[in-house]
């Protein structure tokens, strides 16, 4: 299925016809007149190579807007960029390495709790969080041990408090598992690892399911 979904969101090159997306190595765009421009007006922003990565992987995770970054750990700096000083998250507590030191060391110190629980019993989940929780942050499976949660159940309790849904969808990858689907608001991927598939390059991916939340990670 991902196969055909990735074949049917290939699109060719607008400007040459080419078929394999072009690397367009160009820090600025010509502008008709002040902010007035073909869609691009400065490649920190927006880049139609990164664009077509960005909408390929939206498309197979079936979220409304998709955001590359360099790395998998900028990915889930932007996403809790989200949050306010006071506000908590509730957190596997098989997590990934970089992300627990992202939570400890920088964003503990801007007044940000993290809460660690074991997520493969959905009542841990239920115990922990609190009117202050403003994400639930998964990975199913974690690396590297993968520990396996109930994404949908875990979703209804986000969803009971007002709170966001993030899963790490690195490990399954849109192949096996579709996070949003199941009712998470967010996922997040290290797309070193298997949507890249060579280990030739660092790359992150944010998907969001709804447009409103897509703008404010698109803003952040």
């Amino acid at each position: 299925m991902s196969i055909t979904k990735t074949l049917h969101n290939l699109h060719p090159d607008e400007l040459t016809g080419a078929l394999t997306t072009p690397v367009y190595q160009t820090s600025t765009f010509v502008q008709q007149a002040p902010g007035v421009n073909n869609g691009y007006d400065y490649a920190r922003t927006g880049n139609p190579t990164r664009k077509a990565l960005e909408n390929l992987v939206a498309h197979l995770e079936n979220g409304t807007a998709g955001f590359a970054f360099a790395t998998g750990m900028a990915a889930i700096d932007a996403v809790v960029k989200t949050l306010s000083t006071g506000d908590e998250i509730v957190a596997v507590d098989d997590i990934y390495g970089g992300a627990y030191r992202l939570f400890e060391n920088v964003y503990k110190k801007l007044g940000i709790t993290v809460r660690y629980v074991d997520t493969t019993d959905v009542e841990n989940v239920a115990d922990a969080v609190t009117g202050k929780t403003k994400l639930i942050w998964l990975e199913s499976p974690t690396n590297p041990t993968l520990k396996i949660s109930d994404i949908r159940a875990i979703a209804e309790i986000a969803k009971s408090i007002g709170a966001r849904l993030v899963v790490d969808n690195t490990f399954a990858s849109p192949v096996a598992q579709l996070p949003l689907d199941l009712g998470a608001d967010i996922i997040v991927h290290s797309a070193t690892k298997y949507l890249g598939g060579h280990s030739d390059l660092v790359a992150g991916i944010v998907v969001a399911k709804d447009p409103q939340l897509g703008e404010e990670i698109g803003y952040i």
